[in-house]
């Protein structure tokens, strides 16, 4: 409550009262406090002494108010969600309190209020004699300002967040005793010195209690009459005021209560309003007229319920619910939870968040149209969560339940939000499938890996991982393919377009399964039970559960080449002062390089490519990439990317049960797995035509040209040590059939491409051994060739030359053999032959 000079009538007032406290104290305690306190045993003078001793200042914190929380229309322009209160109060300045409401306050409670400096001593010692020397019901006889002050009182008690010390300080401030009275009165003084009438009145206006949750004028008008407190009338302003009186007994929003076990209606608030009427008369506040009409209206309430709760954030809900995780969950707004949590419902907070409310209806559209809340055997569940690259804005979060804060028997009414983590609201996550295999793929880029760098994509068995963490796997692990196909050899950028199984783990096998798990962390994959990520064999094909918010947010990052942003859901936050409250932080880091994302984003444009496995989606106007990801037996499907601007992760499954989606019929003839292209597209189209979409960036050449080295030499080596020679330079070893040579059995004759051949890293080589069996071949026919035609049809089928020249004159310039020893078409051993050919020249020199 900021300060103003007080006028000269306050100030008056205020001095007579000061300078008048102690003799007004004194004829109190002598007069009427007296008997009271003689019974623990005070004086009067003890009294006096304790008055003037009491402490005469009161801080007036800010009231409890309630926190809103907004999303964005398609302007810019905030759009309210929800309300959170402990209290519902919103703080109103003095110009948009209505006229009628001060001066029926005024009236009824306190008709001196503007003349007395903070006790109305007529008043009080009215009330002190009633309630200490005659006896009967406790009487009120409180000035405004008093009834301020144990209001604030009141307040502050209520904030504190240990339990026992907010019920000590709660009953401290309304315990019925003469020594709470004398602090209530100095401490009423005090106010009077520091604050204005007008400002007095107005907090008491703002402050006060009109029944249940309603506090303040402004919400107790809204909530009881669907107006706001600059604008009721007469009997409306009446009623209100009217409920001061007694809060719980005088509400009129509960026509059925009893009293005196009979159906009341609003009778006993009728009585109570029409006497405020009177003394607004009484005081000249308003004419006869305007109080006899008044008078003769009946108690007329029109009840507005106030948004409270995610409930009242329609499709929405379950972001809003998010939102209040984040605050609960984040340091920066308070020590524990409950500090949190009450800072959310008491610290008139207003919360502006990401939400796009353009995305977030056609998100949830798209869902309705083909996932059913509930279904008779299947459990079925479906999330859609979009992400802005580079800024881990969350755009939109839709699933395919109804919101409900509690548990509930109606399988499409849930309190858990499958879109985010076990801590957050949501669930214990969902196996990914082969989505998972994309930080495989940047793993194998980091590791010099190239797209065109080919794997033996043949369906096999594995029998060994390296996992620098974990210890080293050995075991017998056969994955099957999606189509059941084994495609043998195959390239990175091929095998992603068409997610085969054997070659990522192909592609595994070749790298550290710890550095793919840290790889997914760098890109902020994390499993949605809060577990740390499990990198066995199985992990390369999407078996660890993770909620689908992070899987946008991870994907995101990729889009914003490397840069990995926490997802945020909070824009701006603006205290009641107007001081803006610094919200969580998307942490922005980069992940991975840009060359690496750059060119698994590349690889990951192909799915969407005749032959891809998201070929089935409809999206125009922007580039698209991103990953498809199909749990075992097809319990769980995804698809998961999007643009340079928005990417989203869509999820289709079994919330529990083991009902395949490729058997699941759900709407539009849709099975469960067929639907996430139709859903998707939907989602992302709108995300297109909204925020468009550049073109990625280029990729790494040297990360997509598969790298040439030659074959090494590995004749005579065993086939162990040929394999392991070979291995190390990249290539990929397969065992022919044996070769018919004069080297040991089983040591490598050959290899297939031969020694020195330049050849792309990944390529099989096949290692040809040896049978220990020379083979003999036919001798070539060189009869009447050349000398250089004759040499080279020897050497080409294996044979050692050796020529003998006759000269003649006659002979061709480039001679001409006449005879060969071994004979043409004599079987013979290459390896240990050399051909002598009989050759005449014109000259032999």
């Amino acid at each position: 409550m900021p300060q103003e000079k007080r006028t000269g009538r306050g100030a008056l007032g205020g001095l007579l009262g000061f300078v008048g406290l102690s003799v007004a104290a004194g004829v109190l305690v002598t007069a009427a406090v007296t008997p009271a306190l003689a019974l623990t045993g005070m004086t009067a003078n003890n009294a006096i002494s304790v008055f003037d001793n009491l402490p005469n200042y009161l801080n007036v914190d800010a009231p409890m108010e309630k926190s809103n929380i907004y999303a964005k229309n398609a302007d810019g322009s905030p759009v309210l969600l929800a309300s959170f209160f402990d209290q519902n109060r919103e703080d109103v300045a003095w110009e948009n309190v209505s006229q009628f409401l001060k001066d029926g306050a005024v009236s009824a409670e306190d008709p001196r209020f503007y003349e007395h400096g903070g006790i109305d001593i007529m008043g009080t010692a009215r009330a002190v004699i009633k309630t200490y020397v005659v006896g009967g019901d406790t009487q009120g006889g409180s000035s405004i300002t008093q009834q301020y002050v144990k209001n604030v009182l009141v307040q502050q008690a209520e904030q504190i967040a240990d339990k026992d010390k907010r019920d000590a300080a709660y009953k401290e401030a309304t315990k019925t005793t003469p020594e709470r009275k004398l602090k209530e009165m100095r401490l009423a003084v005090g106010v009077e010195k520091n604050y204005t009438k007008d400002q007095i009145l107005l907090g008491y206006l703002n402050i006060a209690n009109f029944g249940g949750q309603s506090y303040g004028v402004e919400a107790a008008s809204k909530y009881y009459f669907g107006v706001s407190s600059k604008d009721v009338n007469i009997q409306q302003a009446a009623t209100l005021i009217a409920m001061l009186n007694n809060p719980s007994g005088l509400r009129i929003d509960r026509p059925d209560q009893e009293v005196n076990g009979a159906a009341d209606g609003y009778s006993l608030t009728k009585v109570r309003r029409d006497y405020v009427i009177n003394k607004m008369l009484e005081e000249n506040k308003i004419t006869q007229e305007e109080h006899d009409a008044a008078l003769a209206s009946a108690v007329e309430p029109n009840i507005v319920q106030p948004s409270s709760g995610c409930q009242t954030a329609g499709n929405a809900a379950y972001f809003c619910d998010y939102v209040t995780w984040v605050i609960k969950r984040n340091a920066a707004f308070g020590a524990t939870d409950e500090e949190r949590l009450a800072l959310l419902k008491r610290g008139g907070l207003d919360v502006y968040t990401t939400l796009d409310i353009d995305m977030q209806n056609t998100s949830q559209a798209a869902i309705d149209a083909y996932i059913p809340k509930s279904m008779a055997r299947v459990d079925i569940g479906a999330t859609a969560a979009t992400v802005e690259p580079g800024t881990g804005r969350v755009l939109a979060m839709a699933q395919n339940k109804n919101y409900t804060a509690g548990d509930s028997p109606d399988p499409s009414y849930t309190a858990v939000n499958y879109n985010t983590d076990q801590a957050y609201g949501g669930s214990t996550g969902f196996p990914v499938g082969s989505s998972y295999k994309v930080y495989t793929l940047l793993d194998w880029l980091k590791n010099g890996h190239s797209l065109n760098e080919t794997v033996d994509g043949k369906r096999r068995t594995f029998t060994s991982f390296t996992n620098t963490c974990e210890g080293n796997w050995r075991g017998a692990w056969n994955p099957q393919n999606f189509d059941g196909s084994s495609p043998g050899a195959i390239t990175a950028i091929d095998a992603t377009k068409r997610s085969v199984n054997s070659a990522f783990v192909a592609m595994a096998q070749k790298l550290d399964l710890c550095e793919i798990r840290q790889t997914a962390e760098s890109m902020g994959v994390h499993r949605a039970d809060g577990k740390q990520l499990v990198d066995f064999p199985g992990s390369i094909l999407g078996s660890n559960d993770i909620a689908g918010l992070t899987m946008a947010a991870s994907f995101a990052g990729i889009a914003a080449q490397g840069k990995y942003c926490e997802p945020i859901v909070i824009d701006e936050i603006v205290k009641p002062d107007g001081e803006k409250f610094t919200p969580p932080s998307a942490n922005c880091k980069q992940g991975v390089t840009p060359e690496i994302a750059n060119t698994a984003a590349y690889a990951m444009q192909t799915i969407f490519q005749p032959g891809g496995t998201a070929a089935a989606t409809t999206v125009r106007g922007a580039p698209l990439f991103g990953k498809t990801g199909t749990a075992d037996d097809a319990l769980h499907s995804w698809i998961t990317g999007g643009t340079t601007k928005a990417v989203t992760s869509l999820w289709i499954g079994n919330v529990s049960g083991k009902a395949s989606m490729y058997n699941v019929r759900v709407l539009g003839g849709q099975t469960g797995f067929s639907a996430k292209f139709r859903v998707w597209s939907q989602i992302m189209n709108s995300a297109v035509a909204k925020f468009g979409g550049d073109a990625f960036p280029q990729p790494s050449q040297s990360l997509i040209r598969a790298k040439q080295v030659a074959v090494p030499d590995v004749r005579g080596k065993s086939v162990a040590d040929a394999t392991t020679t070979l291995q190390s330079a990249g290539f990929t070893v397969a065992t022919g059939e044996p070769i018919a040579s004069q080297l040991q059995e089983g040591v490598v004759a050959a290899t297939e491409p031969g020694a020195g051949a330049n050849v792309s890293v990944g390529s099989t080589i096949t290692l040809r051994p040896s049978s220990g069996q020379p083979a003999e071949v036919a001798v070539p026919d060189v009869a009447n060739q050349n000398q250089q035609r004759a040499q080279k049809s020897l050497e080409d089928a294996g044979f050692g030359v050796q020529f003998m020249c006759t000269a003649d004159p006659n002979a061709p310039n480039d001679g001409q053999v006449t005879g060969q020893n071994p004979a043409a078409n004599t079987n013979a051993n290459p390896e240990n032959t050399t051909v002598t050919v009989a050759l005449k020249k014109k000259n032999c020199g």
